[in-house]
């Protein structure tokens, strides 16, 4: 029965690799955990590492591997193009002789554009993650890593759709998934002995709906081709996945039900929405009413099915939703809010905030506190009802992106 999402660890269990000796999980396979994991394959001769960490974490997953296999490296495989999965490329490449950086042909075009927005993206991710990577690099530096700078890695073998490659006598294939979480990512298959590495294919949950665009900032990912790239894992039917956080998932036949579930959950969503779409139903509808299915168990732990909704429409159709002149233009929503508080007056915005949180409408109450911390930031009734919003708000979700941001909001308004 699928429903594993109830059986791993959330986002929050992330966390830095440590250092220790690398975990065996099975044929000449080992892993190093951290912010994603890091993996080493043996071979008759050289070794294969797929994916490097953060590169402070770089150092600590090559201790970890020189525990259990000090061979040389001959290849570095990078599932997709995020810092955590190619920060430790330069720290690897000092552990063998010239090796191989193999990526997918849309890597470039991914660390390209990490590079021009790196201050937007670094803002907007930090509220998520910053205190966690802080804490992760001190533990490094107690261990003796300095500071190390992220890799820039430039490949050396690109795969275009699919490659195969053989070191040391073990065989790989390579495979695009394009409907990964990034449009450079890919997979990293195992054929004589059944195990799938797939990244963060299905995203960085298993068996929970993917983010097709996450609120820290990145490309809007396609639902259909997310769908599309998850059938490499049916054409395969390994016996193990290896992801991209955690423990790897055992068993053929339960593998391919939770796939089968992913993509099911997410067509309805898909579905349902265009259905909308075409029958003049606004977005914001739309992300209240579309729900996947009871009988789909499918987690929300770090994509939403209502972000999906907008993800999907604006996929389609862009910024404009049809509602009003003013989103045409260059003027903050915000913009009249000292007319609206003249108008009507602070207070009696205030208690109409309360009114909708007694209703049990926090985001309403929010528009209105909005509007009047927006012409008085220190006004006490508008942030003490900010505060009860985003309190309810907090206790009624499970989601890792919402509950950060939630949280920075609480410490923004001075909630105690």
């Amino acid at each position: 029965m699928a429903g594993i999402h109830r059986e791993r660890p959330g986002a929050d269990a992330m966390s830095g690799a440590t250092g220790d000796p690398a975990v065996g999980i099975g044929e000449q396979v080992w892993m190093s955990p951290g912010w994603s994991n890091s993996y080493l394959v043996g071979t008759d001769d050289d070794r294969v590492v797929i994916n490097t960490g953060m590169g402070f974490e770089g150092p600590l997953h090559v201790r970890s591997y020189a525990a259990v296999d000090d061979s040389p490296t001959r290849a570095i495989v990078l599932t997709q193009g995020h810092y955590d999965h190619v920060g430790g490329v330069d720290t690897f490449r000092t552990t063998g002789p010239d090796p191989d950086v193999v990526a997918q042909a849309n890597f470039t075009v991914w660390r390209d554009d990490n590079e021009r927005l790196e201050a937007f993206r670094s803002r907007n991710s930090a509220f998520a993650f910053m205190d966690a990577i802080l804490a992760a690099m001190e533990h490094a530096r107690t261990l003796g890593v300095g500071a190390v700078a992220q890799s820039r890695p430039e490949p050396t073998v690109v795969v275009d759709d699919r490659l195969e490659l053989t070191v040391g006598g073990r065989a790989l294939e390579l495979i695009a998934t394009p409907g990964g979480e990034t449009f450079d990512a890919m997979v990293a298959w195992l054929p004589d002995s059944g195990i799938l590495f797939s990244g963060n294919l299905t995203g960085p949950l298993f068996g929970h709906v993917p983010n097709l665009v996450t609120i820290r900032g990145d490309r809007y990912r396609d639902a259909l081709t997310y769908i599309d790239s998850l059938d490499v894992i049916t054409e395969l039917r390994p016996d193990r996945l290896v992801t991209g956080h955690f423990d790897p998932i055992d068993g053929a036949e339960r593998i391919l039900e939770e796939v089968a579930t992913l993509q099911e959950a997410m067509r309805w969503v898909h579905d349902r929405t265009v259905e909308g779409m075409n029958a003049g139903v606004d977005v914001w509808t739309l992300m209240d009413q579309v729900r996947v299915p009871d009988h789909l168990d499918v987690g929300e732990g770090y994509g939403q099915t209502k972000w999906n909704v907008r993800a999907i429409w604006e996929h389609y159709a862009g910024w404009f939703h049809h509602r009003s002149t003013t989103e045409l233009h260059g003027v903050h929503p915000l913009a009249t809010a000292p007319d609206l508080v003249e108008l009507a007056g602070a207070d009696a915005l205030v208690a109409a905030a309360r009114a909708h949180l007694d209703a049990g409408r926090p985001v309403e109450a929010l528009q209105l506190t909005d509007v009047v911390l927006a012409v008085d930031a220190d006004h006490a009734g508008a942030r003490d009802a900010a505060i009860d919003a985003t309190t309810a708000l907090l206790e009624s979700t499970g989601n890792f992106w919402e509950s950060a941001w939630l949280r920075r909001s609480l410490t923004k308004l001075g909630a105690t």
